[in-house]
């Protein structure tokens, strides 16, 4: 399954129990490198990757997590917000003639909170989708940091299983991190598949712990908020009138 962690956006994990919130602070700061089958250069702009982190809220923007629409992302306990410039795709539509149902403002702030039963239902083994495994007895040290091995299972459409490791710590962060596919904690070292032989291993070179502080965790001003059911019906839109400019 291609680009599994690219964008968490829509994946969660289960626990057993609740767990106590953390009170870490600080930011990662991740190395980005070519490590799969075909090697290619990382450009400079996505060679580096830092998460910020202050007790259960994460925040990043950058652009290894994010992409030219979405601008960044902050996980506040199981809520998820996405900041987002839909201008060019909003000119483009325009230039062809294109009206959208929606009349609001080209920078949206997309809105999930994910329920109970999105997170019990991530540790369930399945053969389409994907579920997270967590190893006991095994751990390794990464930027100072212990680190707990997990196992994401995921499914192609022939349901061959890709399974991938992310070591992960769950001393920092929120119980389910839904910017790294609802791991615990914050992912430390994990690898995306690209596609044609293509893989980027994102592990973290540097924890600098202290200096966030909450106000460092607020998002861009200048964004309508859209609930998901909004920006939902307002995607599905574009989708619909992109594929129908692009069968023209």
């Amino acid at each position: 399954m291609k680009k599994i962690f690219l964008f968490a956006a829509f994946a969660v994990l289960s626990l057993g129990t609740i767990m106590a919130q953390n009170t870490f602070r600080g930011t990662v700061i991740y190395k980005v490198t070519s490590t799969g089958e075909t090697t290619f250069q990382i450009p400079d702009e996505v060679a580096t990757a830092e998460v910020k982190v202050y007790d259960d809220k994460v925040l990043t923007s950058s652009k290894i997590f994010t992409n030219q629409m979405v601008n960044s992302v902050l996980i506040d306990g199981h809520k998820q917000y996405n900041c987002m410039d839909l201008s060019m795709i909003f000119m483009y539509l325009q230039s062809n003639d294109v009206e959208l149902d929606y009349k609001g403002s080209s920078k949206i702030l997309a809105t999930h909170e994910f329920s109970q039963q999105d997170i019990d239902s991530l540790t369930i083994p399945v053969t389409e989708g994907f579920y997270i495994e967590y190893v006991d007895g095994e751990s390794k040290s990464i930027a100072g940091e212990a680190a707990k091995k997990a196992v994401v299972h995921a499914f192609d459409e022939d349901g061959e299983d890709h399974p991938t490791v992310i070591w992960y710590s769950d001393a920092m962060g929120p119980d389910v991190n839904f910017l790294f596919n609802g791991i615990r904690g914050v992912a430390l070292e994990y690898s995306m598949d690209l596609g044609e032989g293509r893989q980027i291993t994102l592990s973290a070179s540097e924890i600098k712990k202290g200096k966030v502080k909450e106000v460092d965790m607020l998002l861009p001003s200048g964004y309508e908020v859209l609930s998901d059911e909004e920006f939902k019906s307002l995607f599905e839109q574009i989708n619909e009138e992109l594929r129908y400019l692009q069968d023209e």
